[in-house]
């Protein structure tokens, strides 16, 4: 079992900045590839990032490239997400989730993901 908090949202001006962090417990942080997904209201959960078990292999969803970046610090057990340039339609529910390491394939797909967290929420205004 994996227990995940995320921390680090809150309300941003367009153009602005956020870091999100997901603290993990329970069972060994780095047997596990993490991913950020997002949910606005009145819209499907969307993936916004991914990360393998090492940090080498990184995926994003087309909204967010080129603005958002997501690392993870294995010794810390804590998965990042920076967001630059926020837009308003970036304001949703954020997401941390965990999936064991070999499934990194179906990193974006949320349906496979094995355990989550309760969510931040991201409000950027105008």
């Amino acid at each position: 079992q994996v227990q995940l908090v995320e921390s680090g949202g809150g309300l941003v001006q367009a153009g602005g900045s956020l870091r999100l962090s997901c603290a993990a417990s329970g069972r060994t942080f780095s047997s596990y590839a993490m991913g950020w997904f997002r949910q606005a209201p009145g819209k499907e959960r969307e993936f916004v990032a991914g990360i393998s078990w090492s940090g080498a292999i990184r995926s994003y969803g087309d909204p967010v490239k080129g603005r958002f970046t997501i690392s993870r610090d294995n010794a810390k057990s804590t998965v990042y997400l920076q967001m630059n340039s926020l837009k308003p339609e970036d304001t949703a529910d954020y997401y941390c989730a965990a999936t064991y390491a070999s499934n990194y394939e179906n990193i974006r797909r949320s349906h496979v993901m094995d355990y989550w967290g309760k969510g931040t929420l991201v409000t950027v205004s105008s």
